[in-house]
Parts: structure tokens; sequence; C-alpha cells
């Protein structure tokens, strides 16, 4: 196979990347959803086990990323490694192209860790699907003349791109997994499902997570997420590839969960971006980041007022019962209809909406309703698509609109819904003093959905509260709309180089 050559490539870096931007978790080749996590511990099931039930579910956010986000960006590897991606790579014909157009838009980015160029060949050694790596270098090397691939590295410069790479991954992935002994542990357990009766267990498991990583740390070695899957989470002797998880290792699917979102996250910041967690997964709001607010990718919101404007009820009038259709299953789609939804009008609308609620989040209350309307348009324009395909599949449900504002400040969550003329917003304060930061997301959905229907779910800005002060005024204020209602506690938070050196793969 001739290798792509680094002209076909348009070499960017973080700062390049267009607003908004996006990690979609859902691409992680190790992705599997909380619920889907417990049953294969439990039964013994391997990732190829459940294949078919997780490839619907990995599609079906894989097309939600590329309808809601005008540019997602993944680890090259799981181009090749993730079959709901490169199911069109290895088909060939029209799905090949529409990914290649895709590529060619810069709607998909390929992350590069050490590689100069996409078509590279992964590192000798590496566990890797031969197959979807042959589709993926076909791919690139059938790319019509004038089409080139967007790659992003944190610097093209070799040296400066190790050190920023142990920096702002290696580095900051070991502490993120040493700093979990320093979270509220009751809390923790409770967001990844633990029952109470377990804390005191738990916490003596999460003791030596953290203790193994820092004696690593310490010796000089790098900590990565691999290296922690074999030691607490996967069955001995297995590839970790294979995503068979060991039962008799206490808490395996629970550590699991945290060791995905940290490296998703982790992933997310060092570009300077949110990362887009799917549906049945542990959310953000789980790692306790009161003080470590990233205030990079969107608006910042720090006065207490300005924060309440998001749940107050006046934002939700432009919600009505609306004789409009929404696709059921969304993944019943090709990538050739999601290529040809990213040049219609419809779908531009939509993104200058959201683009320009985003640039100004303290004038919600004038865009949303702007926001909500041009979804409305873009769920037909599926619909259409999806009848012209004739998939009984991908039969249209009837829209029964639901708004919902997901405010997190600390432990705390908010979350304000409305739909069909009603309207209700609750808080759980998490068991601890909830203050520092946060974010606000607004997610548009069906209220009767499906699990693979089309919906909308973004940050729209980050929140920081600089005093205990700040935050008991918004509580108090919140604590005062109508119909509020609060719960004490927490639920679950499910939400081969150029340059060979000691970096492994990230």
């Amino acid at each position: 196979m001739a290798q792509q050559s680094t002209e076909a490539a348009v070499r960017v870096r973080p700062a390049d990347l267009a607003p908004g931007a996006v990690i979609a978790q859902s691409l992680d080749n190790q992705w599997v959803t909380a619920e889907l996590t417990r049953d294969m511990v439990a039964r013994g099931k391997s990732l190829q086990d459940v294949g078919s039930a997780r490839d619907k579910e990995v599609r079906a956010e894989y097309f939600r990323s590329l309808i809601n986000t005008r540019q997602v960006v993944a680890n090259r590897v799981f181009f090749y490694n993730n079959a709901a991606v490169s199911c069109d790579l290895l088909e060939g014909g029209a799905a090949r192209r529409a990914h290649q157009k895709l590529l060619a838009q810069g709607a998909l980015v390929p992350y590069l860790l050490n590689e100069r160029d996409p078509a590279e060949p992964p590192r000798t050694g590496l566990d890797y699907d031969e197959r979807g790596f042959t589709a993926w270098q076909e791919t690139l090397e059938g790319m019509p003349a004038g089409e080139r691939v967007k790659c992003v590295r944190f610097s093209w410069e070799d040296q400066e791109n190790r050190e920023a790479t142990r920096s702002a991954l290696f580095n900051a992935f070991a502490a993120r997994v040493q700093g979990l002994t320093a979270k509220d542990i009751p809390l923790l357990a409770r967001q990844v499902g633990v029952p109470e009766p377990r804390y005191g267990a738990f916490a003596e498991r999460i003791g030596e997570v953290v203790r193994w990583s820092n004696e690593h740390s310490v010796r000089g070695d790098l900590v990565t997420r691999n290296l922690l899957y074999e030691q607490f989470v996967t069955v001995p002797g297995t590839p970790v590839s294979e995503g068979r998880y060991d039962g008799t290792k206490p808490f395996a699917a629970e550590i699991k969960q945290l060791l995905d979102l940290i490296y998703s996250v982790n992933l997310a910041d060092a570009l300077g971006m949110y990362p887009l967690t799917p549906a049945g997964s542990l959310r953000r709001v789980a790692l306790q980041e009161w003080r470590d607010v990233r205030t990079t990718a969107a608006g910042t919101v720090t006065d207490p007022e300005q924060l309440l404007v998001f749940l107050q009820r006046q934002a939700f009038s432009t919600v009505q019962d609306r004789l409009a259709l929404t696709p059921s299953a969304v993944d019943a789609l090709a990538l050739e209809d999601i290529c040809s939804l990213r040049q219609s009008d419809a779908w531009n609308a939509y993104i200058r909406a959201f683009d320009a609620l985003t640039a100004d989040p303290a004038a919600f209350q004038e865009r949303v309703g702007r926001v909500f309307d041009r979804y409305v348009r873009l769920n037909s324009e599926i619909v259409r698509l999806a009848d012209a395909r004739g998939d009984r599949r991908a039969r249209a449900n009837r829209w029964l609109p639901v708004i919902e504002v997901v405010v997190t400040v600390g432990g705390a969550v908010f979350t304000a819904i409305t739909g069909d003329e009603s309207w209700s917003v609750a808080g759980s304060l998490g068991g601890i003093s909830a203050k520092y930061g946060g974010s606000v997301q607004l997610v548009l959905r069906n209220r009767v959905e499906g699990r693979r229907e089309q919906k909308f779910a973004r940050e729209l800005a980050a929140v920081r509260f600089d005093s205990a002060r700040e935050w008991e005024r918004f509580h108090g204020k919140v604590s005062r709309l109508p119909g509020y209602r609060e719960e004490g506690g927490a639920t679950a938070a499910t939400g081969s180089a150029t340059v060979q050196d000691d970096i492994p793969e990230y």
C-alpha cells in the first residue's frame, strides 16, 4: 500500500480548529454505555460479543456529532479501530467517498500524536485492526486531486510536540487519576452507581488505583489508560482492545467509567475543546473540578443573576407542540446522507443559530427560540432524507418537543425542563458544599425518545463563581423559583510515528 504523502494533509494546531469543535467520546474504541459495561462485566462478555448492540449506539452518536457540530476531532486510531467509523471505509463506493468529503471539508479532523502523516503505519507492537487500517490508507490515497485532510497536533516541531504531549496529555492524565482520592468519595461512588454499603470498599479500591499510578510516576514511567486497564479492568493476558472486563477485579466497571471519562476530558481540555459526552456515559461533573474551570471554548458566566436566566420559565416560551417529525433511528441513514445534510440550508441555519447563542450566552432568552426553530427544521430535513432512502428503520416519530437546560455548579446539578405546556426545575446538591466551577448545557429532544433518535446536547457556557457567597446567592434565587424541588443526594452522573521515542500510543 502506497503511503499518503504529507502534501495531502493540512497541518493545524489546536488554535486553528473551528469554534465549537468537539471531541466525540463515543468514537473512542473502548466506549461503552455504563449499563452495557456492567452487563459485560457480569456476563464475561467482550466488545466483540456485544458488537451488534454497541455498534448501533456508537453509529448513532457518531452521526449525531456530525449533525450537531461544525467540527469533530478524533484520535487517528479511532478512524480504523472503531467499526462504527471504519465500516464506511471498508464498504468503499459512496460511503468511502462521503468520508473523504467530510475529511476534506474539515468536518472530521484526525488528531495525530507523534505522526506527521495520517497514513503512517501504527508503531510496532500496537494492537490495531489491520483491515480497517488498510481501508484508511486507501481512503486517504484515493482523495481527489485538490482535496486535503486537515490534521491537528500540538506542534509540528517534533521536540516541542513531544514536550507538549507529555505535559498536556500523559502528565495531565496521571494527575487526574492521582487526584481521585482527594475527591468526595461517597459522592463519587454514588455517581458511578456504587450502592451505599460498598462505599468503603470502593474508597479502598480507588486508593489502590492512585497508589499504583503514583508508584509508576515516581519511577518516571508514563501512566496510560491501557496500563491501568490491564491492572484494574481487563482479564489478565487478554489484549485491552478485546475489551474483556474482569468481574473478579473489584469495581472494574466503575473504574473503567472513570478512566474513560478522564481520558476523554483530558484530550478535549488539552486541545481547548469541549468533550461531547454521549447518553448513558458518566458526565464530567463526577470529576468534581470545582476550581478548575476551562473558559476557552465558550463564554463564562460569573454572575448569579445571569446564571439564573437559564433556568427561568420565560426562557421556554418558544416550545409548542408542533406537527413535525423526527427520525426514530438516525443511524439508519447512510454517511452520504449526513454529508448531504451538512450542505443543506437547514443545517447551516441551525449551526449559525447555535454559534450566535454561544457567542453571547447572556442573550439566551432572545436566542434559544431561534436555535429550537432551526432544530425542528433540521429534523424535517433528516426525515426527508430517510424517506428518500426508503429504510423502514428510519421511519419518523411525531415531534413532542422538550427543551432541557442543565446547570452544574460544583457538586450541584440544576435541571429545568419544559414541554407540552409543563415546566419543572429541580436541584441535586450532591451532599457537599457546591461552589466554584461548572457549565451550562442545552438539550433539545423528543419527549418520548428512542435511544438512537436524533437529539441535540451541547455546552453553552462555562460557569465560575469566585466565592461561596455567590453560590449561596444563586442557590437562594433558584430555590424560590415556582415549583422548584430539591434532592439532597446526587444521582448517577450518567453521562508508527515518524520520530520513534518513548511516548506510547495515547
